[in-house]
């Protein structure tokens, strides 16, 4: 059974297509605008349809070009044609050889061609991110350089006779509905990752920075357009297209920033911190007033009781659906036992509800991705809700079907008109001046809140960043006709332009590790006799806290020579984008809430480990939730803050009671080596592989020295611990024979070989083979070692043990005494002294 359709399609107020090779865009616009009358009639075996005013003779299309069966002029002078298609339409096909008789061919079937458009735009799209990644361009624009890549084959000759067959007139809804949706779940992604409560603590600076830079340019531009109306009505045309472009332009995207940060990896500094904070900001405050905007000009020929239902209609959702939704989620998380993942079948709900909002949104005149927003900023960010979403949807959402949709939006753009006219030139001057005006309204609160002139700079940029979301805003106004084909063009190539000039100028005037390179000797040498020691204490997991106190425990700590110790407790940012912070003292740790939970057992241990040693230790527990490869950030602002001489990080593997490797976190030793660089005070990793309990019992501790700023560090370190009536402290200095009448040179090596409690042995080590047999004698003689990592120290008593060395991190030394081989269970720790400050160059400003 078919149906035979009369469709009188309105083409007017948008492009006409000038050729045949700009199929795509224009055809795409009007079918989804067209406004059909609809009249239904009984036919067989084929339903033909019936259009008038199209453009299907002046393109010199034939039936292989699209989907349908025939194509038969009527009426040449109104342009009337009659076209045949297949009722219902091929889906699939018969294969090659199958489909000749009923025409069930691959090249006539929706989900063959679906295929194959596919894999053509995501070949041309990793090829160009391959091509352009050296340029540091950012990822969307490779998928935007795809579309202008298949518009230009559409020109060339033969192969545009290849593509016109392969994207064929009739298959354009279905690849760009398809693909559509996965910017909805892009949406619905970051908004779910927006921790939209904070929006109640954000702090004055980003309250100030994020109003600024969204009233000063939208009252200049506005201001300019009533001075001076009929001057920009002629320039530009509709005054639709300068709001347009003064409006898109100013707001700012939280799902953009979070995405250019993240590329650029740096939303765990302070500056990408301010940054995200002031977009959650303004993005809830563009959201508000651009969705009140819509309505009122698509609606603007309405009656006005129209208008305001409408708009009640969005402000009703807006508040329904969190009142409602929220509660319910919390409900859902509630009854999910701790540690386990949440039921699909919650999962699936919420997906269920993300169409269904959309399906809302659009009845009442709005995008489709209103709702998802929505919905997204109800759902409680983090696991085990938040997270178990994020990652049942990212890969589908963001890294299959986003790419498809940006190259496609780009497919809709047409070049053909003329680009050089008055409103072209006009409309890109209004671009600049409002990008210009959003840069300085960002930089004066920036400074006045004493922010460093680069930094000021680079967070106005930042807040500049346009990406796919705008990209999703001008193919709405597109598809809606609030713009037209040129304008749309023009805000296409200005999203890529202004992308890459912030990409580029941020890299060139931040570097967030600038900080850390002061000249202030933060170490223990340095340390007065009767000063405090501050360390910086690294926890990861349950199986740390023991350890870290056990180094603890080591330093001896007095009321004398009383220990801060801050503990950091670091945890993998899963299901949110904005990096947290929480200190667990005062009233900040009240304000912590739900998160406090993620640190119950640091925060007692440490706790009871305070009360146990009064005016003796000082502990100030606090989390850190971020994105593993950024965790580096968080430890290095904490020691550089609280002025830390150590920070003590856990060696990645741990072993079981047998002396296996029980587990091995590549990102905990990504995140040491990354701290070992840029620390601002000196570095240890702890080797655990025992508890020994330092203060109940008599511990045997070694300290091995060979000479360098390293081993003078451990060996203060070592000095520190020997007050501790419990510690059995031995030093072994290993020398080369040519160096035996220099030994007594080093003042620190003096204080160790005449003190009555250190025991203090020479030992001769001509080569680095002389030196592993020693330490395979002494290596069980020990509970404890402290080492130096003398990182790119060579010296003859480790000639050839750096071959043969598995960690780095460890140092020569270190990593021989960690070796499974050895048997030990032995903990060692290896010390690198602060690294001496290096210059940046850079910008004069």
């Amino acid at each position: 059974m078919s149906v035979r359709a009369s469709f009188w399609w309105l083409f007017s107020d948008h492009p006409v297509l000038k050729t045949k090779v700009l199929l795509y865009g224009p055809i795409h616009h009007s079918i989804c605008t067209g406004v059909p009358f609809l009249n239904i009639t009984r036919y067989h075996p084929i339903s033909t349809l019936s259009i008038a005013r199209g453009n299907l003779a002046k393109m010199n299309l034939n039936p292989n070009e699209t989907m349908f069966r025939s194509i038969t002029t009527l009426n040449e002078t109104t342009s009337r044609y009659l076209v045949c298609i297949d009722a219902p339409p091929h889906i699939v096909s018969d294969g090659l050889w199958g489909g000749g008789k009923n025409g069930r061919t691959p090249m006539k079937s929706f989900l063959p061609l679906f295929e194959l458009q596919v894999l053509l735009i995501f070949a041309i799209t990793q090829i160009c991110r391959l091509l352009l990644k050296p340029l540091g361009l950012p990822i969307f624009i490779s998928q935007m350089m795809a579309g202008l890549i298949l518009q230009a084959c559409f020109v060339l000759e033969p192969l545009g006779t290849y593509m016109r067959m392969l994207f064929p007139y009739g298959t354009h809804d279905t690849i760009s509905t398809v693909s559509s949706i996965g910017f909805v779940l892009f949406i619905f992604i970051n908004g779910v990752q927006m921790e939209f409560s904070l929006i109640t603590r954000m702090g004055k600076k980003a309250w100030t920075i994020a109003i600024m830079g969204l009233v000063v340019p939208l009252l200049s531009g506005f201001s300019t357009q009533a001075l001076f109306r009929d001057q920009v009505g002629k320039l530009i045309g509709d005054s639709n297209h300068f709001v347009v472009v003064l409006v898109s332009h100013t707001v700012i995207s939280f799902a953009v920033i979070a995405s250019l940060l993240n590329e650029l990896q740096i939303q765990n500094s302070e500056l990408g911190k301010l940054a995200l904070s002031s977009a959650l900001v303004s993005d809830v405050l563009c959201t508000i007033v651009m969705t009140t905007g819509s309505a009122l000009m698509i609606t603007e020929k309405s009656a006005m009781n129209v208008v305001l239902r409408k708009v009640g209609c969005v402000f009703a959702m807006g508040v329904f659906v969190p009142l409602v939704c929220r509660p319910t989620m919390f409900w859902i998380i509630k009854h999910t036992p701790e540690g386990r993942p949440v039921k699909d079948g919650y999962i699936y709900i919420i997906i269920v509800m993300l169409f269904a909002l959309g399906w809302v949104s659009v009845k009442i005149d709005q995008e489709f991705v209103l709702g998802a927003f929505i919905l997204g900023l109800s759902v409680p960010e983090g696991p085990p809700l938040g997270s178990a979403l994020v990652k049942k949807l990212n890969f589908f959402g963001t890294t299959f079907l986003l790419p498809i949709y940006v190259t496609t939006s780009m497919l809709k753009a047409d070049f053909s008109v003329d680009y050089s006219s008055v409103s072209v030139i006009t409309t890109c001057f209004v671009v600049l001046v409002t990008h210009f005006m959003k840069i300085i309204s960002c930089i004066v609160p920036a400074l006045c809140c004493n922010m460093p002139i680069r930094d000021a700079l680079s967070l106005a940029l930042i807040l500049n960043s346009k990406g796919v979301v705008e990209i999703g805003l001008y193919c709405f106004l597109y598809d809606n006709r609030i713009i037209d084909g040129q304008t749309y063009g023009v805000m296409i190539v200005s999203i890529m332009v202004v992308a890459c000039i912030v990409q580029w100028s941020v890299k060139v005037l931040y570097d967030p590790s600038r900080k850390y390179a002061g000249y202030q000797k933060r170490n223990i040498i340095n340390l007065k006799a009767s000063s405090e020691l501050r360390i910086v204490a690294c926890i990861h997991k349950p199986n740390h806290i023991s350890s870290m106190i056990d180094v603890l425990d080591m330093c001896c700590p007095t009321t004398e020579n009383p220990i801060i110790v801050d503990v950091l407790h670091l945890i993998e940012l899963v299901g949110r984008a904005l990096p947290i912070f929480i200190p667990h003292r005062g009233l900040q740790r009240q304000e912590s809430g739900i998160h406090k939970s993620y640190s119950d057992d640091v925060i007692l241990a440490f706790d009871i480990y305070e009360h146990d040693n009064p005016h003796a230790v000082s502990a100030y527990p606090c989390t850190a939730i971020s994105p593993p490869n950024l965790m580096y950030e968080d430890v290095c602002n904490l020691a550089f803050d609280k002025a830390a001489s150590i920070i003590v990080l856990p060696f990645h593997q741990r072993w079981s009671p047998d002396g296996e490797v029980e587990s091995d976190d590549k990102n905990i030793r990504a995140l040491n080596c990354r701290v070992l660089e840029l620390a601002p005070c000196s570095v240890g990793i702890l080797v655990t592989r025992a508890s020994h309990q330092i203060r109940d019992s008599s511990t045997r501790l070694a300290m091995v020295y060979l000479g360098g700023h390293d081993d003078q560090e451990a060996l203060c370190l070592a000095k520190r611990a020997n007050r501790n009536p419990g510690i059995n402290l031995v030093v072994y200095h290993l020398v080369f024979r040519a160096d035996l009448e220099d030994v007594v040179d080093d003042d620190e090596l003096q204080d160790v070989k005449y003190a009555h409690n250190v025991k203090y042995q020479q030992i001769i080590a001509m080569e680095g083979s002389e030196t592993a047999a020693f330490l395979r004698e002494i290596v069980k003689e020990h509970d404890f070692f402290i080492v130096g990592r003398r990182h790119g120290i060579n010296s003859p008593q480790t000639d050839g043990l750096t071959n043969w060395s598995e960690f780095p991190e460890l140092g020569v030394v270190g990593d021989f005494l960690a070796s499974p081989d050895l048997e030990s269970r032995a903990s060692i720790l290896v010390v690198q002294q602060q690294l001496s400050p290096k210059t940046h160059a850079g910008w004069l400003i």
